[in-house]
């Protein structure tokens, strides 16, 4: 089969595409033929070493993916050969084939098409975990989402709609702001033009957001943070902007405010029926339309470093995907 295998830590353009020995499927994993994989932001930082585990080298990047069951090892009941499903794995869906546990794979739901359910699981996942399960975001209650136009904030514009929540978007231009329109976004920001501790304070009558969902740190976070309302959650998603903020922590004792890390990939390990319940929550609401995941891009696995140079240089809005079979 083919994959793409990154041999040494580097930006995508080191990444090889290669010819591999097929995977086979042990006990209680299942072997599926990828159609589909999600490309994220942790991918790019991930082949960098720059992500919360390191993978030994060499590795096959790709963490989600949509395909068709191969075959089952010994035990495995809740799939079936020839069976479309959708999967989650900590590295390796950036190939053509890919063994996974059988834990970690759903069927597709009825009418759902390969690149839609390889752009849900991650993104999705994350923002439900982070809004409403670490935040428990209720109806009436305003969240700022910084990163708005990105996969996991387009999921979070979605969820933060679906719960009842007024919903206000933060990007760095207006044409991505429009995107999130499209998705439900009440009110937007575009923090590279205006103040945004002013255009939050605006947006919001005084009274600062109840949960503000930030997956981009840096230089944003501290007067986002400053802003936030009385008994406030932040929700710490992830780094995209590259830099880790340095929050001072009296900013939370003067606003009741509370911290709050948001690792999924560590939730659906430790929590495995709270996330499945998660999933269906969010399969539920895909087929009542109120998500509808974006995809902006589709890319042959040949072009898997040019997908994700286009994340890293902010090109993306929503979700790319790697086609392995094309």
């Amino acid at each position: 089969m083919k994959a793409v295998v990154c041999k040494a830590w580097g930006l995508p353009d080191s990444l090889v595409v290669e010819q591999l020995a097929a995977p086979v499927a042990g006990a209680g994993q299942v072997l599926v033929d990828v159609q589909a994989a999600g490309g994220n932001f942790p991918d790019v930082l991930i082949i960098q070493g720059k992500y919360q585990f390191k993978p030994e080298l060499p590795f096959t990047p790709g963490s989600e993916l949509s395909g068709v069951v191969a075959a089952l090892g010994e035990g495995v009941a809740n799939v079936r050969v020839g069976e479309r499903v959708i999967a989650f794995s900590a590295q390796g869906a950036f190939a053509q084939q890919i063994v996974v546990p059988a834990q970690a794979v759903m069927p597709m739901p009825p009418g759902m098409d390969f690149d839609t359910a390889a752009a849900i699981t991650l993104t999705y996942g994350t923002s439900h975990h982070a809004v409403a399960d670490r935040a428990a975001l209720k109806a009436g209650e305003t969240m700022l989402v910084l990163g708005a136009a990105g996969g996991v904030g387009l999921a979070a514009i979605e969820i933060g709609k679906a719960l009842g929540a007024r919903v206000i978007a933060a990007a760095s231009s207006d044409d991505k702001l429009a995107v999130c329109r499209e998705h439900g976004a009440d009110a937007t920001i575009n923090y590279s033009t205006q103040d945004l501790r002013e255009a939050i304070k605006a947006a919001t009558d005084g009274k600062g957001p109840d949960v503000i969902y930030d997956p981009v740190g840096g230089v944003y976070a501290e007067p986002a943070f400053r802003s936030i309302g009385w008994r406030g959650r932040y929700l710490v998603v992830g780094f995209a902007n590259g830099e880790i903020p340095r929050l001072p922590l009296n900013l939370t004792l003067l606003k009741g405010a509370s911290l709050m890390g948001v690792f999924w990939g560590e939730f659906a390990k430790r929590e495995p029926k709270a996330n499945l319940a998660a999933m269906r929550e969010l399969m539920g609401w895909l087929a009542e339309g109120k998500i509808r995941p974006r995809i902006s891009g589709r890319y042959a696995l040949e072009q898997t470093a040019q997908a994700l140079n286009d994340m890293a240089a902010r090109k993306v809005t929503g979700k790319v995907v790697i086609l392995p079979q094309t």
